[in-house]
């Protein structure tokens, strides 16, 4: 199986931006790129899911999907993976454990947008998240206060990492958690599908 995941040495700090990238869009890549920056991450990797257990509707085909976010996602530290697939893993907490056992050594950071955070205590095994990876939350228009007052940032208001030292995150023995605000690329994959472009 390992020959078909990607390389990381132990070490390195891997973010990790899940989704069903349906479509994958230049705002999931601005936001892969300001994480790099200000998370101090050394990689990161897309993962691109079969299916999100949270949605009742399915996305396209991940062949489709993978297609797409590679041709969006063009970075020499960013990688686009089907990792799920191969780890057979559909809920995140599953798929950390997966990738925590295949790659002793490495560091994992979790990334994602402020909105998700909003909703985080609605995940499976989400304080094991939260205990177990650090997590990048990179704020969206709209979404910072709901993310700031939710029950996963109250829970674990001991363990934020202020934004102006979002890097020292790389570093960090979890719980760790930071959240940054960035300039946004208004856009989601909702309103491409509404569009009728996917």
């Amino acid at each position: 199986m390992r020959y078909d995941l990607p390389k990381a040495r132990p070490g390195q700090v891997v973010g990790l931006l899940g989704g069903s990238f349906d479509p994958a869009h230049q705002g999931h890549a601005h936001i892969t790129r300001e994480a790099l920056k200000r998370f101090g991450l050394d990689r990161v990797w897309w993962l691109v899911t079969p299916g999100n257990p949270l949605k009742k509707n399915g996305p396209a085909p991940i062949t489709t999907r993978l297609e797409r976010a590679r041709v969006v996602m063009q970075h020499p530290r960013v990688e686009v993976t089907d990792i799920e697939s191969h780890t057979q893993t559909r809920y995140t907490a599953e798929t950390l454990q997966a990738l925590q056992h295949l790659y002793p050594g490495v560091r994992f950071v979790w990334l994602m947008g402020a909105d998700n955070l909003a909703s985080f205590h609605r995940w499976d095994r989400w304080e094991w998240i939260m205990a177990n990876v650090p997590i990048g939350v990179i704020a969206r228009p709209g979404e910072r206060v709901a993310a700031r007052t939710s029950p996963a940032a109250k829970r674990f208001e001991h363990a934020k990492i202020p934004g102006r030292m979002a890097r020292l995150l790389a570093t960090a023995d979890a719980p760790a958690w930071s959240l940054i605000n960035v300039p946004m690329v208004n856009i989601s994959s909702s309103q491409i599908r509404a569009r009728g472009d996917w």
